[in-house]
């Protein structure tokens, strides 16, 4: 099932979408803005293949297509790590095409993430990024994530749901 935030959707990948992309073949429909694809990911991609093939589909787990609007080209991707732990905590990690960044489309794909991971009954929504990504970081907050914890080059944020 989509997430519609204005102005994006997330798109749910299917196992045809992974295994397409891992096999290298860019599907036309898909419309990358900027020429970013998935297959920057591929061991995101085959983890959620292997997922799928063993147990079904994860949903709301796993990857998502970020599209402009409901229809238009994909601009990124998001991914929802699952299932949730024990203690309530879903990860989650983003990423958008350079041609679109700068644009204010960061925050709309976080606030879709955790819609997202307050949907499969998450208490907690947590996301790292390297200390030296400073628009990530700055998403994030803006968000209302707050750092958890810090390595020597990551920063861990968390949001209660």
């Amino acid at each position: 099932m989509d997430t519609t935030t204005t102005p994006l959707t997330l798109h749910p990948f299917t196992l045809a979408d992974a295994v397409r992309v891992l096999a290298g073949e860019v599907d036309p429909h898909d419309g990358w803005e900027g020429g970013y694809a998935f297959t920057d990911e591929p061991e995101l991609l085959s983890a959620f293949v292997q997922t799928v093939r063993e147990s079904g589909d994860p949903a709301p787990f796993g990857p998502y297509l970020v599209r402009r609007g409901e229809h238009g080209a994909a601009i990124g991707g998001v991914n929802l790590f699952g299932p949730t732990s024990a203690d309530g905590v879903v990860e989650f990690d983003f990423g958008l095409v350079p041609a679109v960044r700068g644009q204010g489309l960061a925050l709309h794909v976080v606030q879709a993430a955790l819609t997202l991971a307050r949907s499969a009954g998450a208490a907690i929504a947590r996301a790292e990024t390297e200390i030296a990504n400073l628009p990530a970081r700055r998403v994030l907050e803006h968000a209302g994530l707050v750092e958890a914890r810090r390595s020597k080059t990551a920063v861990t944020y968390e949001i209660r749901l």
